[in-house]
């Protein structure tokens, strides 16, 4: 799974909404390293169909597209970066960073994990498959998600992050060519990723109270940093 904290009240909102917009600006202009053009750059087209699901501003989106390649001299650099580690009770975790210093990042993620262990590079990655993940919602009533997976190639489906979703796992190769089968067999793609599932997650009923809290409290400070794009969660959902 992918950690994911819902937002309550305005101000919590408002603040998610900010924050998807940040980290949505960074993978287009990543992206777009690879070209400007979206027809041509299906890394690039993807991220912006999403960010204008969730509405961000032309000018903020043709602004990153800009940046991202390099268009006006005022090109950015982010490097990709994978910590591996696990949260409190033995929880494996992926965190994916984008940052501009990783002079900055790592040591902020030393302290992040300190409540849980910071593990070397490939230390829990064996226990996560690399795959695409497609969030969907129906288009159409009586839309079936285990037709529309058969037909469009994923490997498999389960529930997406919101009630009624679908959330579709692809090879990892095999992300953008699902992504565009999809709407003719009754899904709206909502997002569409690379990223880790794992293997053996744990079951959070096998922890009490107490420690899932702990677990919980944990992600949500690393969700928290700015560098952090995406987190893959070893825990059932």
């Amino acid at each position: 799974m992918g950690a994911q904290w819902k937002a309550k009240g305005k101000a919590q909102v408002a603040d998610a909404k900010g924050k998807l917009f940040g980290k949505l600006v960074k993978e287009i202009q990543v992206a777009a390293r690879s070209g400007a053009d979206p027809a041509s750059n299906a890394r690039l087209r993807l991220v912006v169909e999403q960010a204008r699901k969730v509405s961000m501003p032309k000018d903020t989106l043709e602004r990153a597209i800009k940046k991202g390649a390099g268009i006006g001299g005022e090109a950015v650099h982010y490097e990709h970066v994978i910590y591996e580690g696990f949260a409190p009770h033995q929880v494996a975790v992926m965190v994916e960073c984008l940052t501009d210093n990783v002079k900055r990042t790592a040591p902020e993620m030393r302290v992040l994990f300190r409540k849980g262990q910071l593990g070397t590079s490939g230390s829990v990655a064996w226990d996560f498959d690399h795959v695409g993940m497609i969030e969907a919602e129906p288009a159409a009533a009586g839309a079936d998600p285990e037709e529309a997976a058969i037909e469009a190639g994923a490997q498999d489906f389960e529930p997406g992050e919101e009630e009624g979703n679908t959330l579709f796992i692809t090879e990892a190769a095999d992300l953008d060519l699902v992504s565009r089968a999809l709407p003719a067999h009754g899904f709206t793609v909502l997002s569409a990723k690379l990223g880790y599932k794992p293997k053996n997650p744990v079951d959070p009923a096998s922890l009490s109270s107490e420690q899932l809290e702990e677990v919980e409290a944990f992600l949500a400070a690393i969700d928290a940093n700015d560098d952090v794009q995406n987190m893959f969660v070893a825990l059932a959902g």
